[in-house]
């Protein structure tokens, strides 16, 4: 990467403190004021807190990182909130070989591929859930497997086995959390193989859950993302659920599968689009409260473009965005939106391969009551850089998301650390977090092309206007100690 003082400066808008990741020492615990608290500030509502201090802590992915000599074991790296910011806050590098995580860091395990967070065993404070899909067992490839680290009043520490697939399964490569059944226990679900699985909490500190349910594939679908959140309003979280068909991949479909007293119902698909078909659907996915009437929506992305079904649906150039409000009777796919970069007010020109939709993430980042939708455009070419990537911000309202106020970022950005490279991808992933408890949410964004696949992430400061570059900076492999050869940290961030 071309220089601009990369990761040396004011850090994160949540600081990361140096440390090394030492062979015999993958996870480096924290240390804080608040250690000896007594017991956890009482849980927010989808906040994540790993130490109960109050503050919104953030989990990085690195799943192609080398760990103690095996490449592609992965690690993940968690940033911890505080009420300064970077004067106080602290880091820690996550490991299948870190002291009381079960298994042991294998090439090619790619751990912590996907990752959510939730209070397991309903201590206070939240758990760090990580899936390896590439997991072998033995000789077996693929079969996966999902890892609980427990959270705690020094961080992060400990952990279990909470579930390993078989030959191919690929478990943990897709994973969310939420209440399904409204017993106030969080519950987790997983893709195995081409079939839905649940484990519905409480769980024992030994990974035991409270019992499991599998929704079998009757139409040879193939998962692409899973969120949950209560589309409905009815107290329990609902599952929403990308999909497209096994023997056609263009074929894109979005489910829901309510919750219920008794687990999930079945999985049912989005319709609204011409005629009452299924709304398309995409690659990325995102559930949270957008147009602030208390019912979680839908935010769907579909970076890909250049399908046949493209012919008849023009917002699909460059790749588009679809929202889609929640409501009493669930997903109203007749109130849906769709965005790509040629709607009103949104920044930049609608093009072939753009990648328009290659995140999505939901945020209130002004403090209105409204969730902002980041974008990532990962492909956008700036210049004659091709594929350097770009984020943009889109408000919420009342009637949803709008193009009008929607801010962009890239590398390129006057105050934003680096500079625009080939391949950097900026912008694959993104997400939201209150580090600070302010009421407004920063801006999380990655780049795992950065520095030939090392990968990187930015944080971008929440003001009561929205997101700001001032203040804004960067953490790379160098700034956390860890080996950056094709380590593609920032692949993902944890939900």
């Amino acid at each position: 990467m071309a220089s601009r003082a990369f990761g040396t400066t004011a850090a994160l808008a949540i600081m990361v403190a140096a440390a090394a990741v030492a062979p015999a020492a993958q996870a480096t615990v924290p240390t804080r004021a608040t250690a000896t608290a007594a017991a956890p500030v009482t849980p927010v509502e989808g906040r994540v807190d790993y130490n109960g201090d109050g503050f919104a802590d953030l989990a990085v992915a690195a799943p192609g990182a080398t760990v103690n000599g095996q490449a592609g074991a992965g690690y993940v790296a968690v940033v911890y909130g505080s009420a300064k910011g970077s004067a106080t806050a602290t880091r820690q590098i996550v490991t299948q070989d870190s002291a009381g995580v079960p298994d042991t860091a294998e090439a090619g395990d790619a751990f912590g591929g996907a990752l959510v967070s939730a209070d397991l065993d309903r201590d206070g404070y939240s758990d760090l859930v990580a899936g390896a899909a590439s997991e072998k067992d033995g000789t077996v490839d693929r079969t996966g497997l999902l890892t609980v680290v427990w959270g705690g009043a020094t961080g992060l520490s400990g952990g279990a086995t909470l579930l390993a697939g078989e030959q191919y399964h690929q478990v943990g490569g897709r994973l969310t959390a939420g209440d399904f059944d409204g017993d106030g226990f969080a519950d987790l679900a997983t893709v195995r193989a081409t079939s839905l699985q649940t484990l519905a909490g409480p769980f024992t500190r030994a990974g035991a859950a409270a019992g499991t349910a599998v929704y079998p594939d009757v139409e040879d679908v193939r998962y692409l993302g899973l969120a949950s959140g209560d589309v409905n309003g009815d107290g329990r979280d609902d599952i929403a659920a990308l999909t497209h068909a096994g023997d056609e991949f263009d074929s894109r479909t979005i489910l829901v599968a309510a919750g219920g007293a008794a687990g999930l119902g079945a999985l049912t698909p989005v319709t609204g689009g011409p005629h009452g078909y299924a709304i398309e659907g995409g690659e990325h996915l995102a559930v949270g409260r957008v147009n602030g009437d208390g019912y979680a929506d839908l935010v769907v992305g579909r970076a890909i473009d250049g399908y046949d079904s493209d012919l008849g649906l023009p917002l699909a150039r460059g790749g588009m965005v679809t929202y889609v409000p929640g409501g009493a009777g669930g997903a109203q796919g007749t109130k849906a939106k769709v965005f790509n970069q040629d709607s009103a007010g949104v920044p930049g020109t609608a093009e072939a391969a753009d990648g328009f939709g290659s995140s999505v993430a939901i945020g209130d980042t002004d403090g209105d009551g409204f969730g902002d939708i980041a974008v990532g455009v990962s492909r956008e070419a700036l210049g004659t850089v091709q594929r350097a990537g770009a984020v943009l911000v889109m408000p919420g309202t009342s009637a949803g998301p709008t193009g009008t106020g929607t801010k962009g970022f890239n590398q390129d950005t006057p105050g934003v650390t680096g500079v625009a490279e080939l391949n950097d991808r900026f912008g694959s992933a993104a997400a939201f977090v209150d580090g600070n408890n302010d009421g407004r949410k920063e801006l999380a964004v990655c780049a795992p092309g950065e520095d030939t696949g090392a990968g990187a992430f930015w944080s971008f400061p929440a003001t009561t206007t929205g997101i700001t570059v001032t203040g804004s900076s960067a953490v790379n492999n160098a700034t956390l100690g860890t080996v950056a050869v094709n380590a593609a940290l920032g692949a993902s961030f944890g939900r």
